[in-house]
């Protein structure tokens, strides 16, 4: 192990034992003085992160910070994360909080601040130390980050070395990082997260983002579109939760199109689609990262494409699913892919398809006026979260109108090659005693348990 990774382990763990036995009014002490310090430097925090990375937009990633704080600092509030935080006499049971203990978290470019209030605030709340591993291209937001935390530890007087992060990230020190923590936590690119799978040491990981949204024919056309523009340009889409395709039923296609450009949609030619295809994958196998979370202007730019002014995001025709036609995978920037269907079998069909290609696991939406289809996508489709009538990078990693755990780390099942489909929160990052007396004899009864094949072959 590297003499860095050694002393910020040593740090952790000293740290982390100071506080592993605070009651719970002085950890939620130190929760609130970290929140209020991240909080209150949020237009700081998200101007570096804008400027350091280059991507999204500036005024969306101060609001992101803000929102990710007090949304973790709102589910944290009250929580009993200390001691015996259940109890059930009927069945002899006590629960006991534990810390994990020292967690490493590796924070990804496209949402460079957030990420780490969001992260930090809830391994705080369950008594854990965490070592920040970031993107090389966000190191310097992630040291402001964390000496911006750390004055609430000190106002607190809890240990700083609570919060640590790798000031001169690499590969091999992320690496070595991952394998000597007690728990590792990855958002980000696929890379990564297998990285962490690797490790050696417990993972929570993330799938890669490529929502579909389904808009049905009882839909509010003039609602779901607005909302489909708030989700697509937030940020100009770097949150993998972002909307990519549109499934939409033939009969209100035209209308729902139109509404999509009074929101400021463009609508590609097939010529313009092919021009901004070549710009985007230029090998015709990965995404330009030129044009990652930048403005339609620069893209358009970038496609030699002529937009109109007030053009907000860019819409092309879905023809193929697949590697044939890159438009239908996840794109990280402001264009949408827009699918007619005509029964709503064929619409799920289209969800199911999509992200098999890209996003296993992960999210879609539907705008619908439908309990029955609602209902019905959530039966069938594979992914770990359904949005309804919401914007999906609103929606999926928790908002103050949903009942989602508010996070950035978002799991997508077995289909995702994760651990769970939950949002990754505050009780990830506990361990659980479970104390067990004994009870009154709960003995099986044959008869009721293998009912008809008791009375047949039983006797």
């Amino acid at each position: 192990m590297s003499e860095l990774i050694q002393k910020l382990i040593q740090n952790a763990k000293k740290a982390q034992a100071q506080i592993e036995f605070w009651p719970q009014e002085k950890v939620d002490q130190m929760v609130a003085a970290v929140g209020w310090q991240t909080y209150s430097h949020a237009v700081e925090c998200g101007t570096l992160a804008f400027e350091e990375t280059r991507m999204g937009v500036l005024k969306d990633k101060i609001v992101k910070h803000q929102k990710k704080t007090l949304g973790a600092l709102r589910d944290l509030h009250g929580l009993k994360t200390v001691g015996l935080i259940e109890e059930n006499e009927a069945l002899g049971l006590l629960k006991y909080a534990k810390p994990v203990g020292v967690i490493g978290a590796l924070t990804p470019v496209t949402n460079a601040s957030a990420t780490l209030p969001g992260n930090c605030l809830p391994m705080l709340k369950t008594r854990n130390a965490v070592i920040f591993a970031p993107h090389p291209s966000a190191k310097q937001t992630c040291k402001l980050n964390v000496e911006v935390m750390r004055k609430g530890l000190e106002q607190v007087g809890a240990p700083i070395e609570l919060i640590q992060c790798i000031e001169e990230p690499t590969i091999d020190l992320t690496q070595e990082l991952m394998s000597s923590v007690d728990l590792v936590v990855a958002t980000g690119g696929a890379g990564m997260v297998k990285a962490a799978y690797s490790s050696g040491k417990p993972a929570y990981g993330v799938g890669a983002g490529n929502a579909v949204t389904i808009v049905d024919k009882t839909a509010n056309l003039k609602t779901a579109a607005n909302k489909i523009f708030l989700g697509k340009t937030f940020d100009f889409a770097t949150s993998c939760s972002s909307e990519n395709s549109a499934v939409i039923q033939e009969s209100v296609f035209d209308n729902f199109v139109e509404e999509m450009k009074v929101n400021g949609g463009y609508m590609c030619s097939p010529e313009e689609k092919e021009k901004l295809g070549k710009a985007m994958w230029p090998d015709g196998k990965h995404l330009n990262k030129k044009i990652v979370a930048q403005s339609p202007e620069v893209i358009a730019k970038i496609a030699g494409l002529k937009i109109p002014q007030g053009t907000r995001f860019i819409m092309v025709m879905g023809e193929k699913i697949g590697s044939e036609d890159l438009f239908s995978g996840e794109k990280l920037s402001i264009i949408i892919t827009l699918w007619k269907y005509g029964d709503f079998s064929d619409a799920i069909q289209y969800v199911q398809d999509i992200t098999a290609y890209s996003g296993t696991g992960h999210s879609c939406g539907i705008h619908t006026s439908s309990e029955e289809h609602i209902r019905l996508l959530g039966e069938k489709a594979k992914v770990s979260r359904i949005m309804v009538n919401q914007p999906q990078s609103y929606g999926n990693s928790g908002n103050y109108d949903n009942g989602m755990p508010i996070t950035l780390t978002l799991g997508c099942g077995s289909w995702g090659n994760n651990i769970t489909t939950e949002n990754i929160y505050w009780k990830h990052f506990l361990n659980i005693t479970w104390v067990s007396k004994p009870i009154k004899p709960v003995v099986p009864d044959e008869q009721k348990l293998f009912g008809d094949h008791w009375e047949k072959y039983g006797k």
